[in-house]
């Protein structure tokens, strides 16, 4: 039968076990002091002499604890807690890789303890140190291999995911962020959450089903899923990943747009039914009028003008479809956009080659086309002209045409007939391609090509070229990081987080900035900040970072600490938008803030305007100092940081993110440090916080 853990020593601290020693010690020796004098007293057998003994038996006992209590300090001052700083400073070193050297003046009346110890740290760091050399030197390879593996994967023209069996984020690309990410209101991916969140369920878990009961390990499945607001439809590939058989496989899933496909497809099909449904009419009415004439018989005046009448609106309906059909094409056969300059010195090459001269002026322009075929367009129209007009230089001009580029292949010479020209677009551009022809390049790009004179008896062939957009400056560069976590498939879930292991938990760790420090006299949030922590490491490209509009003015005092001013937030979102999005960051974490009280405070009291509760489990990182380190030190953050020899840049400190950066790394130090003590387990730390209670309110 086990002890009540409520009363064992071994869940007291040592001061705490060294004071009760003493004071049983004193309270054994008052006990033995009293029974010594009642004894005495007995064998004289005096009666008047009791007043002494009673009096002698008093100064004896406050003498004994007066003693007793001057030893038990000078021990806990000199031995325990100087034992206890060693002891937290030991496993500071030991497991959150802390490197500053230890002072041994703190137990200068230990003996030799205090130097060993700190030789004990330093033979330590220099062995962790010649370690991590050594695995550094094993993994350089390793590591560049993966880097290049991760630049590969951020710029791919499609969006990749690596989920788990339970369908958990494992890895996602920037294009997948996009693909997903702006189809939920700003809700960018995160590892360790579901996929779900992000895209409607249905079609991935029976391709999921699908791809298990099949048991063929190179075995593909093409679906179409939605976004979860139902805007994007994404056509999709999923291909399980190798299992050891325990737990249900995970998967890659790639991902492309289609909506614009699906709605170009959707256009054509309503253009083919509207060709067929008015170009039918006006010819059956046709054919009925011209069927009740006779073979070679004049048309009768009334039934002329009817005849004409359908000829007229057959024109007309043919024109307006002709209009659609190339307004569609731009929707077919989307380009990627090529700089002019690219384009003339391809052109300009290829004259050359064959000892022709083209001379060319640049434009601030980037063309929606095929690099490729246009210039093997220029290229066979010059060539012939070449021959043709007996010329050996050519001009090439731009100008803009409303939407159009106008290229000019200008030159001194006889004109192009257009009969010659026409022949030359049929013919192939090039003899080891026969299938591509100068009309096939026309009709491709929606555009068509003819010869003009210009003034001064100049001739030139006009070929207009969709703009796509006007150079300019290099726009700032995406975001095109992969984010990943493959310890991640396989990481045992469990429901209940008191039982969950801390290294399996997620967190969020957050800091807010305020006007002042009293929320209950008006006070209020204007910036949230916040990290998220999986699988024990910070995910650096997982960060919330928000003004808030208060609602009232800021205090110059306040802005002289975290550097808000009323102008910054002036047109943020309030506390109603920004603790929405905050949540949905947070969501299925556990909270962690330095002294959260004072910001879950703030965020509680808007819950109703919110829309949600803010029922995360929660740890505080200044109890978990008090855990590690002994309520007797200071455990502002400043302190912290500094015993385990994180560095606070100036400039961010009294930020929102600079604090919720360094209260991650604290944390993140700590963790070993509590899995050190026996505290494995988000129910045992939780356990433990609440015999540090009297420092802040539990918020669990």
């Amino acid at each position: 039968m086990t002890s009540d853990p409520k009363f064992s020593l071994n869940g007291l601290s040592l001061r705490v076990r060294v004071f009760l020693f003493f004071a049983a010690l004193a309270i054994g020796a008052v006990v033995l002091l009293c029974l010594g004098l009642m004894l005495g007293y007995r064998r004289l057998g005096a009666p008047d002499s009791l007043n002494a003994f009673v009096q002698g038996g008093v100064i004896g006992s406050f003498g004994v604890v007066g003693l007793t209590a001057a030893v038990w300090y000078l021990f806990d001052v000199n031995v325990s807690k100087p034992i206890d700083l060693l002891a937290g400073a030991l496993r500071a070193r030991a497991h959150a890789d802390v490197a500053a050297v230890m002072d041994p003046t703190v137990a200068r009346y230990l003996g030799d303890l205090a130097p060993a110890a700190q030789a004990t740290a330093h033979s330590l760091s220099e062995t962790r140190n010649a370690l991590a050399e050594a695995v550094a030197r094993e993994t350089t390879r390793l590591s560049s291999e993966k880097n290049r593996l991760a630049a590969l994967l951020s710029d791919v023209p499609v969006g990749v995911l690596l989920c788990s069996g339970d369908h958990q984020l494992v890895f996602y690309n920037g294009m997948a962020v996009d693909l997903i990410g702006a189809a939920t209101q700003g809700a960018a991916p995160g590892l360790d959450r579901k996929l779900f969140d992000y895209l409607r369920e249905g079609p991935i878990r029976h391709a999921h089903h699908r791809l298990i009961e099949a048991e063929d390990p190179d075995a593909a499945s093409d679906l179409l899923c939605a976004t979860r607001d139902g805007s994007e439809i994404l056509a999709a590939r999923m291909r399980l990943l190798p299992s050891d058989g325990a737990a249900a496989p995970g998967y890659v899933l790639t991902l492309r747009d289609v909506t614009a496909d699906l709605a170009a497809h959707a256009k054509r099909e309503a253009l083919l039914a509207d060709v067929l449904d008015r170009v039918r009419r006006p010819a059956a009415n046709l054919g009925t009028l011209l069927s009740v004439l006779p073979k070679g018989a004049d048309i009768p005046h009334e039934m002329d003008a009817a005849v004409r009448a359908e000829v007229d609106g057959l024109s007309l309906a043919v024109k307006d479809l002709a209009a659609r059909q190339e307004e569609g094409r731009q929707d077919v056969a989307p380009r990627s956009p090529q700089r002019i300059a690219d384009l003339t010195d391809g052109l300009r090459a290829r004259l050359e080659a064959q000892g022709l001269t083209l001379s060319a002026a640049d434009a601030p322009l980037l063309l929606r086309c095929d690099g490729f075929e246009v210039v093997s367009l220029l290229a066979r129209v010059t060539l012939g002209l070449a021959e043709a007009a007996n010329t050996r230089a050519f001009d090439l001009t731009v100008a803009e045409d409303s939407t159009d580029a106008l290229l000019r292949l200008c030159w001194n010479g006889a004109p192009l007939r257009v009969a010659q020209l026409e022949r030359w677009l049929d013919a192939p551009l090039d003899d080891d391609i026969p299938g591509i022809t100068g009309r096939h390049v026309l009709t491709g790009h929606a555009t068509d090509i003819w010869p003009e004179t210009l003034a001064g008896g100049r001739q030139c062939i006009c070929l207009p070229i969709r703009i796509a957009r006007r150079a300019g400056p290099r726009p700032k560069p995406i975001a095109r990081a992969v984010v990943y976590d493959f310890d991640l498939l396989s990481k045992a879930r469990n429901e209940k987080v008191a039982d969950a292991a801390l290294a399996d938990l997620t967190y969020v760790v957050f800091d807010t900035e305020t006007t002042g420090l009293l929320p209950n006299q008006g006070d209020e949030i204007v910036q949230i900040a916040a990290v998220r922590i999986v699988n024990g490491k910070r995910v650096e490209a997982e960060v919330f970072d928000m003004l808030v509009n208060p609602g009232r003015s800021i205090p110059s005092a306040s802005t002289v600490v975290h550097g808000i001013t009323e102008a910054m937030v002036q047109n943020a979102p309030d506390i109603g938008v920004a603790g929405r999005a905050f949540h949905k960051f947070a969501e299925g974490a556990v909270l962690i803030a330095h002294n959260a009280p004072f910001d879950m405070e703030f965020l509680r009291r808007h819950e109703l305007a919110i829309g949600a509760r803010f029922d995360n489990p929660i740890l505080d990182t200044v109890l978990l100092s008090a855990v590690v380190f002994g309520q007797h030190e200071d455990h502002s953050l400043d302190a912290l940081t500094h015993r385990l020899s994180i560095t606070i840049p100036e400039e961010a400190r009294h930020t929102a993110i600079g604090d919720s950066v360094a209260t991650a790394d604290a944390f993140l130090k700590l963790l070993p440090m509590l899995q050190g003590r026996g505290l494995t387990s988000f129910g045992a730390v939780l356990t433990e916080l609440r015999r540090h209670g009297r420092l802040l309110k539990d918020l669990n």
